[in-house]
């Protein structure tokens, strides 16, 4: 049973989601750059309380109870990232309006024009781990798709997610959307509560590990939208070239090891394990990673500098392991069409790598690779919802239903069908049939519904 402080957010959110479907496009744009404003306005505070959440993750890396990549994903102050989230925000205000974008339109009959146009999916819970700045991303994208949302992140980001919070109200209050529009909760017993009212909450979208999906998906009514694992991975064709070789794999692995789009194992092609893979793991060994290869890929660079300390045996536990580390488990294969097995069969269908330098094989690949994703000589880290221009993401679905990879605005709206009668009398179903009058079917040219 919901406890009454759940049940009184998720009213308050399907509330404010009803409400919010009469207010004009131009006002939720508004709302962004006012939530742009407060958060400027209320950065060093909320810095502040990150470097508190910061200091107290040290704490939990110290005592072995949290990861050190864990920790690093809370640094809001870290590089250009308190930037980025506010040009984030203001990117997916310009983006164009998701929503009443009509899909399809026919003419049913004389003066009877059915349209299909895209709308809001209702009331999101998102719940997601670390990663303080998804607060704010999405938000934005919940606001500018016409959604109401309920947040929950992670404990260790507590403090920050709470300032975040107020100052996304804060922007709110600027406008006439409800407050209640975005709203966050802190504990996991809220959760646990909301996730049995689905006659109020539409869509649930986690984002963090493989137990925390699984849970979610395995205790609620309420549709699911998201991934587990992040388990990518690339494949040296036969004809891979050098250098795209060892920029492409040492990007997908080391440009951020933390992250679900990074590479986690690696296929080698067995025609080049004495040419292009040795080149491949002395730029990877030099980069650090650790490397836990089959017997064919390690026999191979036992001569290389560093072998010793970076490289072990594979193991079962190797291909199945989301490493987000500096760790990248190898095999080989004797061809394209294994790989592709290899990669259905261990990947969490992600995102899929293949650098070659044959248009069949790309095409195989591309094709045959079950994946959200599947890339021909690009490193996977380009799997990202700000890099494919959605402004930022709600998170990566590998599902096969409604919205799949990086879920932009698009992955927020659904459809509904409008159909108007203009006829004198209205229309009605008996007037059709045997006899009787003909369905016309008849496309319309329209951009917008005329009514």
């Amino acid at each position: 049973m919901a406890s009454s402080d759940s049940l009184e957010i998720a009213k308050a959110a399907k509330q404010a989601f009803e409400t919010s479907q009469l207010v004009p496009a131009e006002e939720r744009v508004k709302a962004l750059h006012s939530i742009c404003v407060a958060l400027q306005a209320n950065k060093n505070e909320i810095l502040s309380a990150n470097a508190d959440d910061l200091q107290a993750a040290q704490g939990e890396v110290n005592a072995g109870r949290m990861s050190e990549s864990m920790m690093k994903r809370l640094d809001l102050s870290k590089g250009d990232k308190w930037d980025s989230m506010l040009q984030g925000v203001r990117d997916v205000a310009a983006l164009p309006d998701p929503t009443s974008v009509v899909t399809y339109a026919s003419e049913l009959d004389d003066d009877l024009e059915l349209y299909r146009v895209s709308c809001p999916i209702g009331v999101l819970l998102v719940i997601f781990e670390s990663r303080p700045e998804v607060v704010v991303n999405i938000a934005s994208l919940a606001i500018k798709s016409g959604n109401a949302a309920i947040l929950k992140g992670g404990k260790e980001s507590t403090r920050t997610a709470v300032l975040l919070s107020k100052a996304i109200s804060e922007g709110l209050s600027q406008t006439s959307l409800p407050q209640t529009y975005i709203q966050t909760i802190q504990t996991r017993a809220e959760v646990s509560s909301l996730l049995g009212l689905d006659q109020y909450i539409d869509l649930v979208i986690p984002r963090g590990s493989n137990s925390l999906v699984r849970n979610i998906q395995n205790n609620t009514r309420i549709p699911v939208l998201g991934h587990a694992d992040g388990l990518c991975s690339v494949y040296l064709d036969e004809t891979a070239d050098s250098e795209k070789a060892v920029r492409v794999v040492a990007d997908s692995k080391t440009d951020y090891p933390s992250a679900c789009n990074a590479a986690e194992f690696l296929i080698v092609h067995e025609s080049l394990l004495k040419t292009i893979w040795p080149a491949v793991a002395k730029a990877l060994i030099e980069s650090q990673v650790h490397l836990q290869c089959d017997p064919s890929t390690l026999d191979t660079i036992r001569s290389l500098k560093g072998f010793d300390t970076f490289v072990q045996p594979a193991d079962e536990s190797s291909f199945a392991t989301e490493h987000l580390s500096l760790t990248m488990s190898v095999t080989s294969t004797p061809s394209l069409h294994d790989a592709i097995r290899f990669i259905n069969s261990h990947s969490s269908h992600h995102t899929d790598v293949i650098v070659t330098e044959n248009e069949q094989a790309a095409s195989v690949f591309t094709r045959g690779v079950d994946s959200a994703g599947t890339f021909v000589n690009a490193s996977s880290r380009f799997a990202d919802g700000f890099r494919y221009g959605f402004g930022t993401e709600v998170g990566i679905s590998t599902g096969r239903i409604h919205a799949r990879g990086p879920v932009g605005l698009e992955g927020l709206v659904i459809y509904k069908y409008m159909l108007r009668s203009k006829a004198d009398k209205g229309h009605i179903v008996g007037e059709f049939g045997a006899g009787k009058k003909s369905y016309k079917h008849k496309p319309i040219t329209a951009k917008a519904v005329p009514f």
